[in-house]
């Protein structure tokens, strides 16, 4: 693992003494658990992947779906903690004229219609996205989610801590000989 963190300042987020941190980095101790918790969490990373474990069977997420009342339900589509979160929102049809309840937070959305029609409110633009559209937006900016009385709506979601934006890759440049 690299993040360019002192052992003084890794000690101070995990509460490891850097001799400790120290003694473990060069292999003259072996970590015990109650070490290792506090390590993945600092890191961003699962306890797997911390230790290297070699990876176990069946690689799909289980999806248990959150009912979150009025009919929506959220899927959660990433274990792993920090970073970027994936989940899917299924939401009932709505009513065209339901008044939107704005909300911000921390963090950056980037959002994928599969089905249905989305109205996204966003500051003062009010959208409508069809399937295969896609937005990009921070989330301090005060937004809302809803379905159209046209039926219920599906749409992935990727949200990040501030700062933390998808990264989309464009198709590379033909070369000379193309």
């Amino acid at each position: 693992m690299h993040r360019d963190v002192t052992l003084a300042d890794l000690a101070e987020e995990t509460g490891i003494s850097t001799s400790t941190l120290s003694r473990l980095e060069a292999g003259l101790r072996r970590p015990t658990l109650e070490q290792l918790l506090p390590l993945a969490r600092a890191y961003g990373v699962t306890l797997d992947e911390l230790v290297d474990a070699p990876p176990t069977g069946d690689p799909r997420v289980n999806l248990r779906p959150i009912p979150c009342g009025d009919g929506m339900v959220v899927l959660p589509l990433t274990r792993r903690p920090g970073g970027i979160q994936a989940y899917k929102f299924v939401l009932p049809a709505g009513r065209d004229d339901a008044e939107p309840d704005l909300r911000t937070h921390e963090g950056y959305d980037w959002a994928y219609v599969l089905n249905g029609t989305l109205r996204l409110v966003l500051g003062e633009h009010d959208l409508i996205l069809k399937p295969g559209e896609a937005v990009e937006f921070d989330t301090r900016t005060p937004h809302w989610f809803g379905a159209t009385s046209a039926g219920p709506v599906e749409f992935l979601s990727l949200i990040g801590k501030q700062g933390e934006r998808a990264h989309v890759r464009a198709a590379p440049r033909p070369g000379p000989a193309e």
